[in-house]
């Protein structure tokens, strides 16, 4: 960081963690303790797709690799999603998949274009949370829809206490986004 940013009061950006990822196993079993939250064996990457040849190649070698386990869907902010399923007690392998997704696309050079990745969990009751990792901040947050576009901010809140110290989590919670219709949640 120069002096003029410094100055002009720019930070310099956070550098994605991906291997922050492999924490969520584990951070599962502290958030199905809290809350009765299980996972639902969904996850999801998002980005926004680019132009060209090398990344329609990319794309498609990365569809191989997870097989019929991989769904593809567009939503209307100009995002791709690539839904991934695996059964709800593989979760290691799930994150291990959206990781290999996630690396696949930055060490393509087309990190600028990720957007987040997440895990979804459910619970008996029927209350659904996702766990967000948010690629260029390199932190998480729980996102818990409701119907009618509304968020369950009390149980966001109860996870967000119970992943402290498991997960690096964002803690501006502007930046908690909600993810509405993203595959898997």
């Amino acid at each position: 960081m120069g002096w003029l940013d410094a100055l002009l009061g720019r930070s310099k950006p956070v550098k994605p963690n991906l291997d922050a990822l492999f924490a969520l196993p584990s951070a599962a079993v502290t958030l199905q303790a809290a809350t009765g939250l299980v996972p639902t064996g969904l996850g999801s990457v998002a980005f926004r797709a680019a132009e060209g040849g090398a990344f329609a190649t990319l794309e498609r070698d990365v569809k191989a690799l997870l097989g019929e386990r991989v769904e593809e869907s567009d939503d209307g902010y100009g995002y791709t999603w690539l839904l991934v399923r695996r059964e709800p007690d593989a979760l290691s392998d799930l994150v291990t998949e959206l990781h290999a997704v996630n690396s696949s696309l930055e060490e393509a050079g087309f990190g600028p274009s990720l957007l987040c990745s997440l895990v979804s969990f459910a619970a008996p009751d029927g209350r659904r949370l996702a766990i967000v990792y948010l690629y260029k901040r390199g932190t998480f947050y729980p996102f818990a829809p409701l119907p009618g576009q509304k968020r369950d901010n009390s149980l966001e809140l109860q996870a967000r206490g119970a992943l402290e110290g498991e997960l690096p989590l964002e803690k501006d919670l502007s930046r908690w986004f909600p993810v509405w219709g993203a595959p898997g949640v």
